[in-house]
This record gives C-alpha cells, sequence and structure tokens, in this order.
C-alpha cells in the first residue's frame, strides 16, 4: 500500500485551499466482458474525470487522487500535462492553480477483485458478470480522480457505457441515451458515498408515498436487485416492507424529507461490508438474501441493517463528519437508530436484547484491547481510519447514545437531531456542532458528558452491594464502579437497579426497581433502602448505561441454580452477557460458563440470544478452556447439543440452531449422525437438511478427515453456484492434511490470485480447533510474512491475513514471545499493521489468562 495514504494534515490543508463546483465522471465498463489480454496485466476501464473547483491562494499547488495502472492524459485549465511528470501512481500533482480550475483526467482503471473499487464478479453459475462499487473510505480514487476527502463535497454527473444487455444504476435516476446510461445531478455528496452498480441484476421495483406537512406529496420510487441466480431465494417483499416501515419512522422522527430522490437497495457479491450507505443506491452483502432456512435472528439482522443504512441519509450523508475523527457522528447514530427503529417500526420489538446481547458484545471486546480508543478518535490518516470501523465506533457510540437517551430524554433528542439536519444540510460537522444543538434542547451542559463519554476509552464495571439489617431487610445498597488501570476514567451512569427474588413457583422475577445516577467509586440507591432482600440485584436493568455489570455472591449463586427460571428476556440476556465477560475476565471458569449453557441454553425463549450463547460456548471451549478439560468439554458439548437437538420441537427456528451449534462443536462422536443426516439414513423429526445446512455438517467432515475431496467436488456439482463454491473452498482448506494446508497458506499468502470471498473462505478453513498440531509450524512463517503482506496486498486482503491467519490456537507462552519478538523487531512497520499484532496478541493472552483461571475449577 505505498503512496496511497493521505493524512489529516494533508487533507485540512488542501480542504482550507480548495472548494468543488462539481464533477462528471464518464466510465466505460464494455470491457468487463470478454476473455481480458491474458498477459497478466490487470483488466482495465476507461475513465475520464472532470473537475471543476476553485483554489483560495491562485498560484498555489495541490493534488488529485487516483489510483490506476496507467493515465492516458490530463489536462488542467486547457494545459496538457505529462502524465508521466504529474502522476506518481496514487496522485496527480496540479501546479500553479487558478483562482477558478477545470481538471480532466483520462485513465485506465483497474477492476477490483478485493472488493475495493470497482469490482468485477464472474457467477460461476451461469458465466454472467457483475459489477459494483465499493469505496469507503478511501477508493473511489480506483474509479476515478477526485479530491478524497469527505469535506470536499460536490454534486456529481455519472454516465456509464456498459454491455447493450445490461442495466446501470447510480446514485441519480438514470435512462438509457445513445447507448449510454446518464444520471441525474446529485446533490452536493461525499466521493465516497458516490456509486455504480451495474450487469445483467435482477430488478424489483415498489414506490413509498408520504404526505409532507406542507400539504406536498413525497414520492420515493423504490427498487431491490440481487444476481440473476438468487433471485428464486429473494424476498424482496419483505425487504420493502421494512424500507417503507423505516422511511414512516425517519420521516416522523426527523422532520427532514429523504433528500436523495430513488431509494434502490443492490445485494451483491463478494461484498466485505455488511452494507454500504450511498445515497439512492444502497449496497448489501448478497448472504442477506436466505438460501436456506435461517432463524428469525437473521431477518431481525437484515432489517437491522436496512435501517442503519436508511439512517445514514440523514447521518452520514446529508451532514457528514469533517475527517474520519468524527466517524462517530455518522456510525454510532446509525447503529443506535437501527435498533431504535426496529423497535419502533418493525415487528421486531424485541431489538434491543440484541443489541445488548450482540452489539454490546463487540463492543466490550474492543473497548479492553491495547488498540482502545475514544469514540471521537484521533484518526491520523486513512489507514487509521480503515481500521476505526470497530466496535468502539458502531457499538459502544450506540450504547453511550442510548446512555444520552435516558441523560437528556428522547424528545431532546430527538430535536436535537432535527436541528442538526436543517442547520448543516449538505455540509460537514465536527463533535462541536452536535453538542451545540444538543446543549440548546435539553438545557444541559454537554461538555461534561462528552468529556467522559466520548473523549475517554475503556468499560466500566458496575458491582453491587447489599447490607442487610437484622430483619433481613436491604439497610444499604450501593453500586461500585471501578475502571481498569490502563483507562482509570469513572463515569456518570444513568442507571435502572432491579431487585429480583424467586416465587413459590420457582419463577425468578423483579419486584423492586430504582433509577440513580452513578458517579464515582460508590453510590448509594437511597430508594431501595427497606426493601425485602432480594435474590439477584441485576445493576444495569434495562440496560440504559455502556458498562460491565459485575454480581454480588448471593446473586452468582442464585444464576448459578436459577438462571433459567429468570422470566423477563432482556434481563436474562443481561444476565448471560454479564456472565460471558466473567469468563473472558478470568473471574468465572470458562467450564463453569458451558455448564450454565448447556443447563439453561435449552429453555432460552430468544432465538438470538441463544446463537449467541451457542457462539461463546464455542468460543470458550475454542480458547478459555484448560487444555486438559479440552477432550472432555467437547464430549459434554457434543452430547448436549444433540440431546437439545432431538428435544427441540420439530421444524422450529430452536432445532434449527442446536443443529448448527452441534456441527460446530461436535468430536468424533457425533460424525456418524452428521453423515447420516447428509445421506438420509440418519434423521431428526422435522429437520430439513437444506442446501447451506449440508455444507454446515460437510465443513466437520471435512475437518475430521471423513469426506474428501471427491466428495466436496459431487457437492459443488450439486450446489454448482458462487455460494457453493465459497463453501466448498472452505471445506477444502478443513482437511487435516500437511499438503492441504501448504496449499491453502501459499494460495492467500504467497498468491493473489484468489478473490476476496475466497480469501475469506480460504481463511476460515485454515485455522481449525482440532488440528493445533498440524497448524504448528505456521506460527514462525506467519511472523516471516505478514510485513511483505501489509506492504504489498491492498488493506482490506492484508487485514483478512494478518487478523486470521495469527496463531490464536497455539495458546502458550511460546506464542506471546514470538509475537513480542516481531513487535520489538518491527517498531517502525506501519501503525495499522501493528494495531492489528498487539490485538491479536491481548485476545491470546486473555486466552491464557482464562485457561489459568479454568485450571483451578473443580472437574464436574
Amino acid at each position: 500500500m505505498p503512496g496511497e495514504n493521505l493524512s489529516r494534515d494533508e487533507a485540512r490543508e488542501r480542504a482550507a485551499l480548495l472548494a468543488v463546483d462539481g464533477y462528471e465522471v464518464s466510465l466505460d465498463v464494455r470491457s468487463a466482458l470478454g476473455e481480458g489480454d491474458g498477459d497478466g496485466a490487470p483488466r482495465t476501464f476507461r475513465s475520464v474525470t472532470t473537475i471543476r473547483f476553485r483554489c483560495a491562494e491562485p498560484g498555489a499547488s495541490s493534488f488529485a487522487d487516483l489510483i490506476a495502472p496507467s493515465v492516458t492524459s490530463v489536462s488542467l485549465n486547457g494545459r496538457d500535462l505529462d502524465p508521466s511528470e504529474v502522476f506518481d501512481g496514487s496522485r496527480i500533482a496540479l501546479e500553479d492553480l487558478a483562482a477558478e480550475n477545470e481538471l480532466v483526467v483520462d485513465a485506465q482503471c483497474a477492476y477490483s477483485r478485493t472488493g475495493e473499487g470497482l469490482h468485477r464478479f464472474v457467477d460461476p453459475e451461469d458465466g454472467e458478470v457483475y459489477l459494483y462499487t465499493q469505496y469507503e473510505p478511501a477508493d473511489s480514487r480506483r474509479v476515478f480522480a477526485n479530491f478524497e476527502q469527505p469535506d470536499l463535497k460536490a454534486p456529481f454527473r455519472f454516465e456509464v457505457r456498459a454491455p447493450e444487455q445490461w442495466t446501470v444504476w447510480s446514485n441519480g435516476a438514470g435512462e438509457l441515451t445513445d447507448d449510454v446510461w446518464r444520471f441525474a445531478e446529485t446533490k452536493p455528496i461525499s466521493t465516497y458515498i458516490t456509486c455504480v452498480v451495474a450487469g445483467p441484476y435482477h430488478y424489483v421495483t415498489d414506490s413509498y408515498t408520504r404526505e409532507l406537512p406542507d400539504g406536498g406529496r413525497l414520492e420515493i420510487p423504490l427498487g431491490a436487485m440481487c444476481r440473476k441466480g438468487l433471485a428464486p431465494h429473494f424476498d424482496a417483499d419483505d425487504v420493502f416492507l421494512i424500507t417503507k416501515q423505516g422511511l414512516d419512522f425517519f420521516h416522523d422522527h426527523f422532520d427532514y424529507p429523504y433528500p436523495f430522490g430513488k431509494y434502490d437497495q443492490a445485494f451483491v457479491p463478494e461484498y466485505n461490508l455488511g452494507a454500504m450507505e450511498n445515497p439512492g443506491l444502497v449496497t448489501f452483502r448478497e448472504e442477506y438474501i436466505f438460501r436456506g432456512k435461517v432463524t428469525r435472528a437473521s431477518y431481525e439482522g437484515r432489517a437491522n441493517t436496512i435501517l442503519h443504512e436508511m439512517a445514514h441519509m440523514w447521518f452520514g450523508d446529508l451532514v457528514t463528519m469533517e475527517w474520519w475523527d468524527d466517524l462517530w457522528l455518522k456510525e454510532s447514530f446509525a447503529d443506535f437508530m437501527g435498533a431504535f427503529a426496529n423497535v419502533g417500526a418493525t415487528r421486531f420489538k424485541d431489538a434491543w436484547i440484541t443489541f445488548a446481547n450482540r452489539r454490546k458484545a463487540w463492543a466490550y471486546r474492543a473497548d479492553q484491547l491495547p488498540s482502545t480508543h475514544p469514540i471521537t478518535a484521533d484518526i491520523r490518516d486513512l489507514e487509521d481510519a480503515k481500521l476505526n470501523f470497530d466496535g468502539i465506533t458502531y457499538a459502544k457510540g450506540a450504547s453511550v447514545l442510548k446512555q444520552l437517551v435516558a441523560y437528556v430524554g428522547q424528545d431532546a433528542f430527538l430535536e436535537g437531531a432535527r436541528r442538526y439536519f436543517k442547520r448543516h444540510a449538505y455540509g460537514n460537522t465536527r463533535l462541536g456542532d452536535l453538542l451545540a444543538v444538543l446543549e440548546e434542547t435539553s438545557g444541559r451542559d454537554m461538555g461534561a458528558w462528552a468529556r467522559s463519554w466520548l473523549q475517554t476509552a475503556g468499560v466500566n464495571a458496575l458491582t453491587p452491594q447489599v447490607l442487610l439489617d437484622a430483619e433481613g431487610r436491604i439497610d444499604e445498597l450501593a453500586v461500585l464502579q471501578e475502571a481498569a488501570e490502563s483507562h482509570p476514567e469513572l463515569r456518570p451512569h444513568r442507571v435502572a437497579v432491579g431487585l429480583y427474588r424467586r416465587g413459590a413457583d420457582g419463577a425468578l422475577e423483579r419486584y423492586a426497581r430504582a433509577e440513580a445516577d452513578v458517579d464515582g467509586p460508590r453510590t448509594v440507591v437511597a430508594e431501595l433502602a427497606g426493601a425485602e432482600a432480594p435474590d439477584l440485584v441485576l445493576v444495569n436493568d434495562d440496560d440504559l448505561t455502556y458498562c460491565k455489570t459485575r454480581f454480588d455472591e448471593t446473586s452468582l449463586a442464585t444464576l448459578r441454580e436459577a438462571l433459567g427460571e429468570l422470566t423477563d428476556p432482556l434481563a436474562r440476556a443481561l444476565c448471560w452477557s454479564a456472565l460471558w465477560n466473567m469468563t473472558r475476565d478470568a473471574l468465572l471458569p470458562a467450564r463453569e460458563f458451558i455448564g450454565l449453557v448447556l443447563r439453561f441454553g435449552g429453555r432460552e425463549s430468544d432465538i438470538g440470544v441463544l446463537q449467541m450463547l451457542h457462539a461463546w460456548a464455542d468460543s470458550a471451549l475454542t480458547h478459555y478452556v484448560a487444555p486438559e478439560w479440552r477432550e472432555r468439554g467437547a464430549r459434554l458439548l457434543t452430547e448436549g447439543a444433540s440431546e437439545q437437538l432431538y428435544a427441540a420441537g420439530p421444524g422450529s427456528e430452536q432445532q434449527l440452531a442446536w443443529a448448527r451449534f452441534f456441527a460446530r462443536v461436535t468430536d468424533e462422536r457425533g460424525l456418524e449422525l452428521l453423515s447420516g443426516l447428509l445421506d438420509g439414513k440418519a434423521t431428526v423429526e422435522g429437520l430439513v437438511v437444506d442446501q447451506e445446512l449440508r455444507w454446515a455438517f460437510l465443513e466437520p467432515l471435512a475437518a475430521h478427515g471423513v469426506v474428501g475431496e471427491s466428495e466436496l467436488a459431487d457437492e459443488l456439482a450439486r450446489d454448482d453456484t458462487a455460494s457453493g463454491k465459497r463453501h466448498q473452498v472452505r471445506c477444502l482448506a478443513a482437511r487435516p492434511s500437511e499438503a492441504v494446508k501448504a496449499q491453502a497458506w501459499a494460495q492467500v499468502v504467497e498468491s493473489d490470485a484468489l478473490s476476496n470471498a475466497l480469501v475469506e473462505a480460504t481463511i476460515g478453513g485454515f485455522a481449525q480447533a482440532s488440528q493445533r498440531e498440524l497448524l504448528a509450524p505456521y506460527t514462525e512463517k506467519y511472523f516471516a510474512a505478514i510485513d511483505r503482506v501489509w506492504r504489498e496486498r491492498s488493506i482490506q486482503i492484508g487485514m483478512d491475513v494478518v487478523r486470521g491467519l495469527f496463531p490464536a490456537l497455539q495458546q502458550s507462552r511460546a506464542t506471546l514471545d514470538a509475537t513480542d519478538a516481531w513487535l520489538a523487531a518491527h517498531e517502525d512497520a506501519a501503525p495499522a499493521l501493528r494495531r492489528l499484532v498487539l490485538e491479536s496478541r491481548d485476545d491470546l493472552a486473555r486466552a491464557l489468562r482464562a485457561q489459568e483461571c479454568d485450571a483451578t475449577a473443580s472437574t464436574d
């Protein structure tokens, strides 16, 4: 990635000098079809860009951004420039600028196979070619020349020449005239949210209408598209339902009509992200189109993503952060709004449970890594920006906004948002701009809140302290607040403290609740004095704040005996989350957590929580139990999952979840059942083994050597699709063979022939928990390779390799020492690369601490 970075200081200097009036971008993608040159050179397309811009200091110099194999011509104010002199591979030098300027760049840009820029995908099922763009944070310069920073907004006009049988979409409405697709000029937007999608996509339409307060009528054409091969599985009606519900909800709450005309949603192949908020043309990973049976949690997750991206039309597209330091201004809000709108507008009324259980788990992990950072981060350059699309910026930020709503009130919060949109429409903002409107609407001083919650890192732990009087009632209940030594900030928390006790029927239910402002190391909750002694105290009941919840000894004993009797699903999810954090923090033996999942998981009514418990139990077995207990733990999980699989209601989503979990954790004892379910010799009443479930069963069979290359080839013939190919590649890499591992390693590390999706699949299959000894030689190879991989490959592939191939299964002091040795020898390595290695090291050190804790537990 040499020469492709852009620093914050460079961006600020350029923004102070330039103002952009408009872009005209002409792309010719007819070269997407055909065999290519076959000479090893990248397949390219023609890109011609005209930029009109002003310069505040005539005579000054600046630069435009472009990453392209070659530039045919450059013209500045009618003056031809020699591309060999002004273009260095990522920048075009612009000297002696006038007050008003016109830059024209004619380039040959490369199609992408890594999901960055203009991605080209060939469908193995029918040979059709599909294109789409993905830019955030800074890959539009791979498609057209521009000023690649969020605060140089401008209107865009796109035109595209494409194969005659194709349809092309962009941000604005388009029409085909004289064999050219021409698109309406956009509103002023940032470069990273421009978009082009082209190919023989299956396209479905609908419309949304709404009466506006001024008597006008808002009409939004709706569209949804996917590859033709996925069309039989595409439930566009549900996508449109959620879309319309979201548009109603955000118009009700934001009081600012959707400003970008049409609203297309494209589900595209080999996508690196969940989705991207391009105005008028949102892109999603096509895995949101379900080829087989999935649980309600999957539909809820898709709805959340649709609503998250829709919120961005206001938070991020209409009003955009000035630089990536304030990325949270859009991502935290969108993450919060996804759950807020799901609950308020759709059938998914329990979305806050998912938020508490799943999204916050992501935040808790990220906030305890050595790379944790304040929500308002210090983003020095684009590499920093790429890595800060993380659990802090998204999930912690959203959690803090949930706390803010409790702090200032929902009405004040939403009125602040409305003023923010109107005041800064089509502009760029910083933290102070948001705080200003919130101070206006709430009457509160937001400075202290922002310093505690937005400008410091780390997560606090809250623990109840209960003192009883002689009659067994609460004499005093206090909340103790702690912080890590590395991030000692104690914060103000608005919390609800819930008291629970078991009734005559055994149910564990809340009988008292009090809200309190926790501030400092010890806060007394006076309102609960005199209450009957509780069996369980939940210090963040209703999940109002962002913290790690701890328990007193009585509460912990209650959960050990009666977690499954806790009737409120949100309270139950919060308790599970707290127990998992204790496991990760080496405060609860991992085998005990696994035991709780086996005892109470079958009674969990919320399917999303159940699936999260399965993921955590799998992680506990892989990383946190003592090595000598792994075999017993695998047997217990295999037996327990099998028992629940047969006990679950026939055809239920719980049955499906237990079937997938069984496949993921099974040891040798469960392989016969998996084989039988595949070939029909075994059945579980109501369980339909569809194609996606077949692949889920095949991976453990491949990892244990039960099936090989020929069986996997037969399965691909049965499912000869893009999805089938990804599954097959993952299963092939999972096989327990030195030759297989060497080949998988070479395909990912030594070659760039695989697409991003197949790199991800290969890495996913490579590291199997049952193959630790087989993988041991790759520790040394990993540290020998990562610096070169980071220098030579795109940042997305670099991140996938560095994260995915870290020797996390080699859980020993020797692996920590090898990691430390690499870090000591590479102090000058790219900061983003060092960050990834440091994060993996921290995960490994945490695993070793948890294993020590687990080793002290009595063997059951």
